[in-house]
């Protein structure tokens, strides 16, 4: 793969914008490119075992491979497998599945962390996404300690929106309906028929729209009554 090619792949991704050009080009010429199908698994264990991803095109989401459970969703300009760089035994537990067809660039994580050693950027960059990361686990975990089901359900379904979406023609956000109601359950420590119930109702209230391959909010700023 052409090192110009690598490059605009690299070019959207906020942890290499301090590097310069000189920098980044160097780095292409030791990353790998790869075209994922959608539905398909990055083997974060076995092919890529302890590589860092960088997801230029489409969207990812992160399984327990033990309990086959959903943890979290990596979106287009993000990184994921960086726990390779921190635990390497605790990255062999995840498995990524392609939510569409995806474009990815990997590194192997002794060389990533070589040029987090050369790059102040770079680290501090990772180590947000990571810190970042760990936020999102503790507000899930006080989330289903201090808020009902359907609360936790309707903050995922805004949180979603305000990730993914994008504000349409309407002026409302839509975004890929990426998840099903049981991937939904899974990120939500809920069950899959209170998910479907709970979707239902904020559709009846006119708070939010959705089919099989969109969601989006119809009333952003008016309250639930």
């Amino acid at each position: 793969m052409k090192a110009i090619t690598k490059y605009w792949f690299l070019e959207g991704f906020n942890l290499f914008r301090k590097l310069g050009i000189l920098n980044m080009m160097k780095i292409c010429e030791i990353l790998e490119m790869d075209n994922i199908e959608k539905g398909k698994p990055i083997e974060l264990s076995n092919e890529h075992k302890n590589s860092v991803f960088f997801l230029k095109r489409g969207s990812v989401k992160i399984v327990n491979a033990t309990n086959d459970t959903v943890k979290y969703i990596v979106k287009r300009g993000n990184i994921f497998g960086e726990l390779a760089l921190f635990d390497k035994e605790v990255a062999t537990e995840e498995v990524a599945y392609a939510l569409e067809d995806c474009v990815i660039c990997y590194i192997e994580s002794e060389q990533m962390e070589a040029l987090m050693e050369q790059h102040k950027s770079l680290k501090n960059g990772v180590l947000k996404v990571y810190g970042l990361r760990i936020k999102k686990l503790e507000r899930r975990l006080h989330d289903l300690l201090y808020k009902d089901s359907p609360t936790r359900i309707k903050e995922f379904i805004l949180d979603y929106l305000d990730e993914f979406g994008e504000t349409n023609k309407t002026g409302y956000r839509a975004a890929k309906n990426l998840l099903s109601h049981k991937e939904i359950a899974n990120l939500t420590n809920t069950s899959r028929q209170t998910v479907s119930n709970v979707l239902s109702g904020m559709r009846k209230k006119g708070l939010i729209d959705y089919n099989m391959q969109s969601i989006s909010d119809t009333k952003i700023d008016k309250k639930e009554n």
